[in-house]
């Protein structure tokens, strides 16, 4: 059979010679393997890789995870991850180049992991902020999601590292992920959420796809034949690999027809025998299996997986610094969104730190996206480091959580692993109490089969003195021991949850209370016993030994935070989520900060004027506070290197480079769309293209910060814009007394629309730097996409003439400049 036609991006391009050259490698090995061959290559081996074929020179792809840092095979401390910001964080940067600098930095990771195939990044949309994996996913805006993405691919894929673009399409919040159906028109369908995946396929060209688990229109995702064989394949031209999201390939006729080419985990899936067996009793064509081996056989050629075909990349970029960069992004990302009185940078003098999260931070999400990096840096370490001896005191203030965690400060853990007769098959270090083997992640020597119990053993040396509180998290048999007591001894049954990912990350359930003497080490112990009753839908240990410290008197802890705060020229203040409220598997319940942070803030901010608020969330949260303190920081989950990036802002080493990437509301009762439940298994989409700012526009309502928004610390004015039908030309001048970097954000507004849309949307974008006193211009790109929609009559996408207001902006609500056009 002949090779099909090269494209890119829907449209065909003329071949190289290494084109040529792996598209006939994939011919001639497709040619030499029969049916059970074929049918085993597209089922997962198991966790995270597929089968080598040594007959035809394949190697075994290996896929891994994350957006933020690569996990490798193996999730475990002992061999570390660079851990980059939140995608919210980098999303904030407003920088495609950048995204493809952290692309590549992740293939460098990859390469160095033995990894071929990134299971990143995602690009589903903030419809809700209620959606509790929002952090993993940049932005409410298709645009902008799309163009981060791109850049985001194009790094991955200049290391030569293959990317799968998720979770396509629709899937936008965590409840009922596994089954829910979301009901979306063809326009927004089209205009909004399909729309970054297009992008990305079109301009970044990635060698994979990930489809998502839930339904769209009543069809399920990875048997959506019009959706990926007629869009994504036909009309985008996509050639890459299409791979289902773990556990979400139900049935083999309809996968391989509806064009999933690979279904994961392994080793039971439904394609493999099964799909040979389909094939031979006539209910599948044979020809099928061939597209999809062929998409997989591209993807290894592509990633240097196959003999005889020449790998897209023969030399990886020069390496990165991966400490240096996570600490460019974090910074870059943070969002300055409230600075009265020039509060920042910081001008000398003392400075009042207190949060809980200033201590311990927050630094990345919860669920698939988690990594383990060598190091972290908090705000304390950064801010000790970066002040003068003396300047700097610290105070917990709050806490966001009241519930036991996994053990971390002060613990040092390993986890033995014995079979059923006692004997210890190996073990490994763990970082914190959380056990979190998934596939293969078991230490070496340790095999699930074989695998009767694990106990989490070690010590503990506490930071203070009083009652600490132990326990468990997770489902089955625990003996948990501290300081030679048994504080516990039974079985913890399944609650309400549904999502594995729920159980895990669930309450925790104290089992007991110890007083412990600061600074004195006690030994301790959790030993769970494996049960099958138990068993997660995939081979997998979890379960965490949990800790929390002596619990004072919250009053108190707050009235010290206020003292000292009282005492020093500057208060700086870090909140945050926690695992508990935004994590993969669930969506959030509201948007309040956790515990009694909200008070601190209050009672600092009436103690000290000059009060500045670091926000630790991946995702919006309230501020009721945020009129009564001097400044506002958005820090996301910073990622690894966070605590040194806040220094460097705090201080004015460095200019806060962010802009919003969604909208902050006031309070959540404010926010157009919100409903992320499904009412009888079904999620409608009734709001139709109008959601994130789009939505506030219509409602004619005001958030706490409008989209786009973000200060510096320095001034900009816009002196001229020229627009034709194709571009934008903005001039600006820095007017203040540094270096600064402006997002110039290009907006349309259609004039006696004709058709129902949006009062404006973001059309174009472009990051400009100038010295003090310093004038720039750019010119951007106006899109023919930014002036159509999709005409559900038509099918079609439709160019809709008349006149538009151009809106140089620097932000959706603070307009500069403004041309008129006529398309």
């Amino acid at each position: 059979m002949a090779a099909p036609a090269l494209q890119r991006g829907g449209t065909d391009v003329p071949e190289t010679n290494a084109d040529t050259a792996r598209e006939e490698a994939v011919e001639a090995a497709l040619a030499k393997l029969d049916l059970d061959a074929k049918a085993r290559l597209l089922a997962g081996q198991d966790m995270w890789s597929l089968p080598a074929l040594p007959e035809i020179g394949l190697a075994s792809l290996v896929m891994s995870d994350g957006p933020i840092g690569v996990r490798g095979v193996r999730w475990t401390a002992d061999d570390p991850s660079v851990a980059l910001p939140s995608p919210t964080a980098l999303a904030a940067t407003w920088d495609p180049a950048l995204a493809r600098r952290a692309g590549r930095l992740l293939a460098q990771e990859a390469r160095r992991k033995g990894v071929h195939v990134l299971l990143a990044p995602t690009v589903n949309l903030h419809r809700s902020p209620l959606g509790g994996r929002h952090f993993e996913a940049y932005s409410e805006d298709p645009y902008l999601t799309g163009a981060l993405g791109t850049g985001y691919v194009q790094g991955v894929q200049d290391g030569g590292v293959g990317t799968t673009v998720k979770h396509f399409v629709g899937n936008d919040a965590e409840t009922e992920r596994f089954t829910v159906d979301n009901r979306i028109a063809p326009r927004p369908l089209r205009e909004l959420y399909l729309a970054p995946f297009e992008a990305i396929v079109r301009n970044a060209h990635p060698w994979g796809i990930m489809t998502a688990y839930n339904r769209v229109n009543g069809t399920t995702m990875t048997e959506h034949r019009y959706l990926v064989n007629e869009v994504l394949r036909g009309e985008w031209g996509f050639d890459g690999y299409n791979v289902s999201d773990w556990m979400a390939a139900r049935s083999t006729k309809g996968d391989i027809e509806g064009g999933l080419d690979v279904a994961m985990p392994g080793p039971r899936t439904v394609y493999g025998e099964a799909l040979a067996a389909a094939v031979r009793a006539g209910e599948v064509e044979e020809s099928a299996v061939d597209a999809a081996v062929r998409n997989v056989l591209r993807l290894a050629a592509r990633v240097g997986a196959l003999e005889g075909a020449p790998a897209v990349v023969a030399e990886p970029p020069a390496a990165l610094d991966g400490d240096a960069l996570a600490r460019e992004i974090a910074r870059r990302g943070f969002v300055l969104v409230r600075n009265e009185g020039r509060a920042l940078p910081l001008r000398g003098g003392t400075v009042a730190l207190s949060g809980a999260a200033a201590r311990d931070a927050r630094v990345l999400g919860g669920g698939s996206a988690q990594v383990f990096p060598d190091h972290t840096v908090s705000p304390l370490d950064g801010l000790t480091a970066a002040l003068p001896d003396g300047a700097l005191t610290f105070h917990v203030g709050a806490d966001p959580s009241e519930e036991l965690a996994p053990a971390d400060q002060g613990f040092t853990l390993r986890a033995v692993c014995r079979a059923a007769d006692g004997t210890v098959l190996g073990e490994g270090t763990l970082p914190n109490g959380q056990v979190q083997w998934i596939g293969d992640d078991l230490p070496a020597g340790v095999t699930h089969e074989a695998l009767a119990s694990i106990e989490v053993i070690g010590s503990f040396t506490p930071r203070e003195t009083g009652e600490h509180s132990f326990g468990t998290r997770g489902l089955g048999a625990f003996v948990l021991t501290v300081a030679g007591r048994t504080l516990f001894d039974g079985v913890q049954a399944l609650g309400p949850e549904t999502d594995p990912f729920e159980a895990f990350f669930g309450s925790p359930v104290e089992r007991g209370r110890v007083p412990l003497t600061a600074g004195e080490t006690v030994e301790v112990s959790l030993l769970h016993t494996l049960d099958k009753a138990f068993a997660a839908p995939l081979p997998a240990v979890m379960f965490s030994f949990v800790h929390l410290g002596p619990r004072r008197d919250p009053d108190e802890l707050i009235a010290e935070a206020v003292e000292a705060a009282r005492a020093a020229d500057t208060a700086v203040v870090v909140v945050a989520t926690t695992e508990r409220v935004e994590s993969e598997g669930f969506d959030r319940k509201d948007l309040a900060l956790p515990g009694r942070q909200d008070d601190l803030v209050r009672a600092v901010a009436a103690a000290n004027p000059n009060t500045v608020v670091v926000v630790n969330a991946g995702s919006p949260v309230e501020m009721p506070w945020r009129e009564e303190v001097a400044a506002v920081l958005l820090s996301w989950f910073p990622g690894q290197e966070g605590g040194a990036a806040l220094a460097d802002v705090l201080t004015g080493a460095e200019e806060p480079g962010g802009r919003l990437p969604t909208t902050w509301p006031v309070a959540l009762a404010d926010v157009p769309v919100v409903d992320v439940t499904p009412a009888d298994g079904e999620l409608v989409y009734d709001e139709g293209v109008f959601i994130g700012y789009r939505a506030w526009d219509r409602a004619g309502a005001a958030p706490a910060y409008p989209f786009g928004h973000g200060l510096g610390y320095t001034t900009w004015t816009y002196d001229s814009l020229v627009v034709t039908p194709d571009s934008a030309t903005v001039r600006l001048t820095n007017t203040g007394e540094r270096t600064g970097r402006e997002v110039v954000q290009i907006y349309l507004a259609p004039v006696a629309d004709r058709v129902e849309r949006p009062a404006r949307w973001l059309a174009a974008f472009a990051s400009v730097e100038a010295a003090a006193g310093e004038s720039v211009e750019v010119t951007v790109e106006l899109p023919r996409r930014a002036f159509e929609i999709w005409d559900e009559e038509k099918n079609a996408w439709t160019l809709v003439t008349g006149g538009y207001e151009v809106l140089a902006a620097h932000s959706l609500a603070d307009a500069r400049l403004t041309a008129s056009l006529e398309i």
